[in-house]
Parts: C-alpha cells; sequence; structure tokens
C-alpha cells in the first residue's frame, strides 16, 4: 500500500486551468481574482465582508490589530490549537492566556471559561478579545460563549481555520452571528486549498476598512480616507502602519475553483468519519464526540488511545502505524507547553485537560480522494497495532 498521509490536496483540472487563465492574464496579483474569490467565500458563509490574505496566520493578526489589541490587553485562547492562534495577540504587545478545553469535544470549554472569568474579574485581568478555535472542524458551543461575552464587553474571534463549510445550529460558521471576526485557513491539507492564504470575514464596516488598511501597508486610495479632496488619479496616502498580508491572483484563482466542490469534500468527509467511526466502535480507541447543533467540517478525525483497554502506549501505535504507510499525526502539542511559551511562565499542569488529550491522541487520514481500500487498510493497521 502506497503511503497515505492524514492530509492530502485535491487539485482537478478545473483548478489547473483556473490558474492558467490567470497566468495568461494581465493581474497575477492585486486584480480581479482576489474580490471574485472574497465574493464567494461571503456569499457562502453568509458575512458582508470578507478580507483575502497571504495566510490565515496574516488573519489572526490582521483581525487582532482591528479590534484595538495593544500593550496591557489580555487575549485568551484554546491550548489545542496551532500556535499561530496565541502568537497573533504577542504581535501586538498584548498577554496572551489560555481556556482549557472540553475533555469530550476538545474545544474552548464553557464551564472553564465561565471559572476564568470569574476570577479574572476579581484580579482586573477580563480579556479585551477571546480566540475560540473550531478544532478539528466541530463548532464551540458559540450561544453559551457570546453571551458571556456580551456581559463583560469581551470581543470574539473565531478562528475557524479548520471549519469551511461547517455549521452551528442553523447558520454558517463565518456567518459571524456570534463574534466579531472569523478567521479561515486554505493551507493544502485543509477544506479547500489557496496554496497558502487565508481570509478574515466580519459584518462590521469599520473592521472590514480597518483589515483592508493593515493588509496592505495601511495605504489607501479611497477619497474618503484621504487627507485631500484631489491630487490626481495616482495619488496613495499611508494612513496607519500596515503589513505586505495580501493574497494574489493565482493563488484566489485556484480558491475560487475549489470553492465549487467545498459541499461534496464535505460530504465525503462525512462518510469517511462515519466509517471509522462504525469500525472502530468498541474498539480500544476513542472515536470524537459530535454535538448536536454543530455539523462538523471534519478537517481532522482524532481519535484518542484508551488506556484502559490497552497496553500499547500513544507512541507505540503511532510508530506501528508509520511504519506500516499510514501518516498518522498529532494534532496538537499544547501551546503552553511550547518552550517560548514556558518562558512566558506558563508550566504542565495549568491545563490539564489539554495535557490529558495530547497524551492519548492520534489524527487519522481524512481528506476527500482517500479510497475506501484505504480506508480499510488504516483501520486494519490500526487493530493490528494492538496485538
Amino acid at each position: 500500500m502506497k503511503f497515505i498521509p492524514y492530509g492530502r490536496q485535491h487539485i482537478t483540472d478545473s483548478d489547473i486551468e483556473a490558474v492558467v487563465n490567470v497566468l495568461k492574464s494581465d493581474f497575477i496579483t492585486q486584480g480581479p481574482e482576489v474580490e471574485a474569490f472574497e465574493n464567494k467565500i461571503g456569499e457562502i458563509v453568509g458575512s458582508k465582508y470578507c478580507l483575502a490574505m497571504n495566510s490565515a496566520t496574516s488573519a489572526l493578526h490582521v483581525a487582532i490589530k482591528a479590534l484595538g489589541v495593544g500593550k496591557g490587553d489580555y487575549v485568551w485562547t484554546s491550548p489545542i490549537t496551532f500556535v499561530a492562534s496565541a502568537n497573533c495577540a504577542l504581535y501586538e504587545g498584548a498577554s496572551i492566556d489560555f481556556v482549557d478545553v472540553d475533555p469530550q469535544t476538545y474545544n474552548f470549554s464553557v464551564t472553564r471559561f465561565k471559572e476564568k472569568l470569574t476570577l479574572a474579574k476579581k484580579e482586573g485581568r477580563i480579556p479585551k478579545v477571546i480566540i475560540v478555535v473550531h478544532f478539528s472542524g466541530q463548532s464551540c458551543d458559540m450561544s453559551e460563549i457570546s453571551a458571556l461575552c456580551k456581559e463583560f464587553d469581551i470581543k470574539i474571534i473565531e478562528d475557524a481555520s479548520h471549519a469551511i463549510g461547517g455549521r452551528y445550529k442553523d447558520t454558517m460558521i463565518g456567518s459571524c452571528r456570534y463574534s466579531d471576526i472569523t478567521i479561515f485557513s486554505f493551507h493544502p491539507v485543509k477544506i479547500v486549498t489557496t496554496g497558502e492564504g487565508g481570509v478574515a470575514v466580519t459584518n462590521e464596516d469599520l473592521l472590514a476598512e480597518k483589515m483592508e488598511l493593515f493588509r496592505s501597508h495601511g495605504v489607501t486610495r479611497k477619497q474618503e480616507l484621504l487627507g485631500v479632496v484631489d491630487e490626481g488619479g495616482w495619488y496613495y496616502e499611508q494612513v496607519d502602519l500596515g503589513f505586505n498580508y495580501r493574497m494574489t491572483d493565482i493563488q484566489a484563482s485556484l480558491g475560487r475553483s475549489q470553492l465549487n466542490r467545498l459541499s461534496q469534500y464535505i460530504e465525503r468527509r462525512h462518510e469517511v468519519a462515519t466509517f471509522y467511526h462504525t469500525t472502530l466502535k468498541d474498539s480500544a480507541f476513542i472515536t470524537p464526540m459530535q454535538i448536536e447543533t454543530s455539523y462538523s467540517a471534519y478537517h481532522l478525525y482524532v481519535i484518542r488511545v484508551d488506556r484502559s483497554k490497552t497496553n500499547k502506549s500513544r507512541r507505540e501505535i503511532f510508530d506501528y502505524l508509520r511504519s506500516k504507510g499510514v501518516g498518522v499525526n498529532v494534532h496538537y502539542i499544547p501551546v503552553h507547553t511550547q518552550p517560548y511559551y514556558r518562558e512566558l511562565g506558563f508550566k504542565e499542569g495549568m491545563f490539564p485537560n489539554a495535557e490529558a488529550y495530547y497524551e492519548s491522541a492520534i489524527s487519522l487520514p481524512m481528506f476527500p480522494t482517500i479510497t475506501d481500500e484505504e480506508l480499510r487498510y488504516v483501520v486494519a493497521t490500526l487493530k493490528e497495532s494492538l496485538l
């Protein structure tokens, strides 16, 4: 059996044609394709604005900056995420902290959030912004989180890097019904890809205006933002300090083509998840719980080793699978245990649910073009690893 990765992009002839058409056009960057891509995402998720950028990390940074986060502010996020979800606050000089995860969904825990807010109120350390992470593609409990944030005047960023195409209750993730800004990622292993890329979506005029400035050097040609009435068609001004975070038309053309298959990608991911769930039922592996209010995008399918049912360690199982050509992975090492974050004062034991999750988690191959034969091989090899 050929090596099976945990994730893989799916590039079709229509994707290639879309990219080639841009390469043959007058604009390979700063052209019409980016706006067309943004509009398509806005239509799919139901947001008023969409700002495309060169990565979801850039989008997170711009979102934090647009919300006015800076030195002296606190930002909270999940410890089970990629480091970018936390790093973006540090870029702007803010203090970062974490909210432990729910032991069943591995998402931002509402219970721990309530407890932490009670203590923070006494200490005068209420966060200005929280970044909730829709881990593996399943939405956090946004109605509960939103209600708490309104009570404490906290802004919300949804890090939905895993979750385009997913839903929460009756709305698409990205509608920003429960948040100020939502971020999506288009890395090759995500649901759809632009090679590298991300977007920030919002319904708020001012936030969109700020993010548009910050992604492109803080420079504008918009007459309403200029300090002069009419200096000529060439004229621009830098009105804020921004960055070069723009997405190219080449990337956008690939993403726009990929979005045509978003629903079928999600459908196939659900078929794969159902296969895993059914074939691993009553085994030594704990399959991921799906809450009724969420329709997951299933970026990841994470199982956990149940040590009460096997004497095999996660490492032994992981190494066996890799030796047999099954490209399992682990998502994620808790951010607070990383060396850089230890230097900031974080240490093991601070977020026990996250740490317990990490000790037993394995991400199985999950991508829309995985074949039924490959799925059967993954499960058979997984069961062999216990012998």
